[in-house]
């Protein structure tokens, strides 16, 4: 509810409890969002609303840019006996690249009306997957989760023997993977991954980085962002095979220390740190350094170029941007 068309909001809220709102829903892309929006991995939220639309107030499927660019990805009718309608549960943003919801109501045992499984890819291209038909359950209601053996599991309201609703299995094929607890962090930090057939792993990289890592049990590893890991999927080999991050990892890169702190233009300066690998850019107070290189992981060269100012010096790498202290230039 709420908005400035009483439809409902997407909003973002800061950790201080501050909030905006980015779109406010007015009917025709939607009404009356139940669930969460979920970040596919273009960084665009996606996720439905429950009435709206322009198709008989079915419901949508829509994404969104974070400055609140809505798309309407799918339209429900809520006249059809062939679709589903009234999305109340979220999306799964899965593995594969695409999404997987459920409708409350729709096509379910021949003209009974007791929801879909649906699929959707990141351009709109619509799929329905199964029709509940209340042996099986019946009105989904909560959003599903892919667990990390790549399978969807859900719940349903209603449905099942003693109308109770069940628990589901969607198995769509894809492949077991590796979850990661946190996404990004700084070499020496500790990661908690959850995974699947993790007793006797072998290996655990990041990006090109092999990490030492500790099996606690079959479904859990901790590891140790390694000096040499680099932005990148985490890989997880064990007796069944490698498995593979669902999400990007970021080394984010630290600087500890640089040397001299000051000097002219041409001067050379050793940076020192980790996370270096990749590095993009060093700058002095601002000013891009033409001419650097990255010795290794942990440290880097670079001269003070013309235009630096006295000011931080920074490194920018595919994990992000660190800086440190004060270069004077003299």
């Amino acid at each position: 509810m709420g908005g400035a068309y009483q439809g409902g909001s997407v909003y973002r809220m800061s950790a201080a409890g501050v909030v905006k709102i980015i779109y406010s829903f007015d009917g025709t892309h939607g009404s009356s969002p139940y669930g969460p929006v979920v970040q596919g991995s273009d960084n665009l939220l996606y996720g439905t609303a429950v009435t709206g639309g322009s198709v008989n107030g079915g419901g949508v499927v829509f994404k969104m840019t974070t400055a609140g660019k809505i798309t309407v990805l799918h339209q429900f009718d809520s006249t059809s006996l062939t679709d589903g309608y009234a999305p109340v549960a979220g999306l799964v943003a899965a593995t594969d690249g695409n999404f997987y919801g459920s409708t409350d109501q729709g096509s379910g045992g021949g003209a009974a009306r007791l929801g879909v499984l649906f699929k959707i890819t990141k351009t709109g291209t619509y799929s329905v997957l199964y029709r509940f038909d209340y042996t099986h359950g019946a009105t989904p209601y909560s959003t599903a989760v892919q667990h990390t053996n790549g399978n969807v599991y859900g719940t349903t309201y209603e449905g099942g023997v003693e109308n109770g609703g069940v628990f589901y299995r969607l198995a769509l094929g894809l492949k077991p993977f590796v979850f990661l607890m946190t996404n990004s962090g700084t070499a020496g930090q500790t990661i908690q991954i959850l995974g699947t057939g993790l007793s006797g792993a072998t290996s655990v990289k990041f990006g090109s980085g092999s990490a030492t890592f500790s099996v606690v049990s079959d479904t859990y590893i901790t590891a140790v962002v390694p000096a040499k890991g680099t932005t990148g999927s985490v890989t997880v080999t064990a007796p069944a095979g490698t498995y593979t991050s669902s999400k990007t990892f970021k080394v984010v890169p630290v600087i500890s220390s640089f040397a001299p702190t000051s000097g002219p233009v041409g001067t050379p300066v050793i940076l020192t740190g980790s996370g270096f690998l990749g590095a993009t850019k060093v700058t002095f107070g601002g000013v891009k350094a033409t001419v650097f290189s990255v010795i290794s992981a942990t440290q880097i060269t670079a001269t003070v170029p013309i235009g630096a100012k006295t000011g931080s010096v920074a490194v920018t790498t595919p994990g992000g941007t660190a800086s440190k202290g004060k270069f004077t230039v003299s």
